[in-house]
């Protein structure tokens, strides 16, 4: 799709056209002007306070003991978090500088600026592992991103600012960037190879880097040539996503990956003055819904993955794909998200910041509004399943299943799982992904409980985990060992054998026998799992039905939450904060029991997680569990 732009078709576009620059510089004092009017002053002078907070800061230092955190102990916060204040102080005063241009802001923005340019490496700790090798910058999320951020800090200051600071800016984002971008193909997130499979840093990396070329190579040459590069890589991130333009890593890396995608295609578009349209066709339109068939509720989405329930969009982000891909319904869940005054992750970058300035909806409204989604939703390529009740009712049951197999992006090993949503609760829950620690992402993955399908509402057949058991490690360069078969995810997997959505039933039926090892000694393993809507709550039914290969086995149907649980003589009640769910068995082929896992290591801290499972009493050949999931009734 994007291979089809060469780097001589792409030199003619940027020589034929010369666009004015994509936001004004400080000095345009009317632009400016207008900027703060459509704020308001209150939000203007909120900023500007901030910079003058920022301007008395001392500088965080980052010592190289620091840096060295991540590999001694494995924690990354240290020194990500002086990093991360580094950079918003940056943002917060050169847009204070812009707004006011009185020069107060200026000094301590150059200060910072020699600051970063400074750093050993723009490249995370995670990401790099050892102390910076000068002579072999890495490029990951973060050096692009930083690029983007003294590129467009460059536009807006540059001619305010010692020329010498461009220039510094220049070199430094040659050497880091543009030279190993171009020279090099180690970067395991440029290319799909028989070892792995590209994710959301390739629309980060590429997108930035792009960004940061377009403001500040000056050679049309080699602009061409870093953006048609980029476009081959382009092509095997978009090829990960579902046919139906879902993406396996779930909302909060889609929106990571895709919204930087999506402001560098802008920028292209913008500096070729339409010639080179990254943002055409139906499969990008599709990829851009990812967020509107996967919301589980008002600001929930779908946890399957290393993502969180809890995932916001940049505003700039939605404003432009809504109007620039025709999809209103993205407009309105800006208008929503706004209107429920979330804090938007990463939009205090100034990339973000600078575009939600700039980047307006035509109108405001002044009601409250509300996204509702469809009835159904379905991933074919991944067998991702939403079902809703009453989509209009943000309480109402809402049902999401997967299948798909092992080796997705940010993969957890969760094949079969699902999710039983009710008043706005998980109450069989996904249980969202672990720290982000050295060991999240060693071989050692699928120790970690948030991974393993122990950790998911997954069947366990004769003891057994899914596999695989073993994930490939980050290397100290920032790339992957090698893959082995043992380690390849995609080994392990489930079968479609059914799907059907209609206004009295969902249903997703599949075999996963092939998601377990050989010591599951699994002939067959179907599980189905279907929301009726026959009653005005509607309820789910799971059915799984087993037959072992060479002698009888034990069977586990396990179902995970955070509620409180309840077992009596043919029902379980899970208990939540706003409402429970009645779970029916037969208990003279089925017993139930509940194992507490305290202390889960999560993102947002300890959590204990209980494991509700329904087993057969003594080992059988083949049999049937089956579990109806009801509402209970409201009081």
């Amino acid at each position: 799709m994007l291979s089809q732009y060469n780097p001589v078709d792409i030199e003619y576009a940027l020589r034929t056209e010369n666009p004015p620059p994509p936001f004004p510089p400080a000095a345009d004092r009317a632009a400016w002007h207008a900027v703060r009017q459509t704020m308001g002053e209150d939000a203007a002078s909120q900023l500007i306070q901030q910079a003058e907070t920022a301007a008395k800061a001392e500088i965080p230092t980052l010592p190289a003991s620091l840096y060295l955190e991540f590999k001694r102990i494995g924690e990354r916060a240290g020194y990500q978090i002086p990093r991360s204040i580094r950079r918003r102080n940056h943002t917060v005063l050169t847009l204070a500088e812009c707004l006011e241009y009185k020069g107060r802001f200026l000094d301590p923005l150059m200060d910072l600026t020699w600051a970063i340019c400074e750093e050993s490496s723009w490249a995370q700790p995670a990401h790099q592992g050892n102390l910076t090798d000068l002579d072999f910058p890495i490029i990951d999320l973060n050096s692009s991103l930083t690029g983007t951020h003294l590129a467009e800090m460059d536009l807006l200051l540059g001619a305010e600012l010692d020329p010498l600071i461009g220039k510094r800016i220049r070199d430094e984002v040659d050497r880091r960037l543009f030279t190993p971008f171009l020279t090099r193909h180690e970067h395991w997130w440029m290319y799909n190879t028989w070892m792995r499979s590209v994710n959301n840093w390739s629309g980060v990396c590429n997108g930035n880097v792009v960004m940061t070329a377009i403001y500040l190579e000056h050679d049309l040459a080699r602009l061409a040539e870093i953006i048609a590069r980029a476009a081959r890589s382009l092509d095997d991130y978009l090829a990960t996503y579902d046919v139906d333009g879902g993406s396996s890593e779930g909302p909060g890396p889609w929106v990571f990956g895709f919204s930087n995608y999506t402001i560098m295609a802008q920028l292209i578009e913008h500096r070729s003055n339409g010639r080179l349209r990254f943002m055409d066709g139906d499969f990008i339109h599709k990829i851009a819904q990812f967020p509107l068939k996967t919301i589980m509720g008002p600001g929930q989405w779908v946890n399957f993955a290393d993502t969180e329930s809890k995932t916001t969009f940049p505003d700039g982000f939605l404003i432009y794909a809504a109007e620039r891909l025709n999809l209103p319904d993205l407009m309105t869940l800006y208008h929503e998200q706004r209107q429920r005054h979330v804090e938007v992750d990463r939009e205090s970058e100034l990339p973000w910041m600078l575009r939600r300035l700039f980047w307006r909806p035509k109108d405001t409204p002044q009601q409250p509004v509300r996204f509702i989604p469809n009835k159904h939703d379905w991933y074919s390529g991944m067998h991702w399943m939403f079902a809703r009740v009453n989509p209009a009712d943000p309480d109402a049951l809402v049902l999401a299943a997967k299948g798909g197999h092992n080796g997705e992006m940010h993969n957890q090993n969760d094949v079969g799982s699902f999710i039983v949503q009710l008043n706005g609760e998980q109450l069989i829950a996904d249980i969202g992904r672990g720290r982000f620690t050295r060991f999240y992402f060693s071989d050692q993955r699928y120790q970690d409980f948030s991974c393993q399908s122990l950790g998911h509402s997954c069947p366990v057949p004769n003891g057994q985990m899914q596999g695989p058991l073993i994930a490939p490690e980050r290397l100290p360069d920032g790339n992957w060992n090698e893959m082995t078969e043992a380690m390849r995810g995609s080994n392990f997997y489930a079968s479609l054998l059914e799907h059907h959505a209609d206004d009295e039933l969902d249903l997703m039926k599949i075999e996963m026998q092939h998601a377990y090892p050989p010591e599951a000694d699994l002939a067959s393993l179907t599980r189905t799992i279907a929301l009726h809507r026959d009653q005005p709550d509607g309820w789910v039914e799971l059915i799984d039905e087993v037959a072992f290969a060479t002698q009888p086995g034990t069977y586990e149907s396990v179902l995970t939450t955070f509620g409180d649980v309840r077992i009596e003589q043919d029902n379980v009640v899970i208990q939540g904060e706003r409402g429970g769910l009645v779970i029916q068995f037969d208990s003279s082929q089925v017993q139930a029991r509940v194992d507490l896992v305290a202390n889960v290591p999560l993102t947002d801290g300890l959590r204990d997680v209980r494991r509700l499972i329904f087993e057969w009493p003594q080992p059988q050949q083949a049999g049937t569990i089956r579990l109806a999931i009801t509402p209970e009734a409201r009081s």
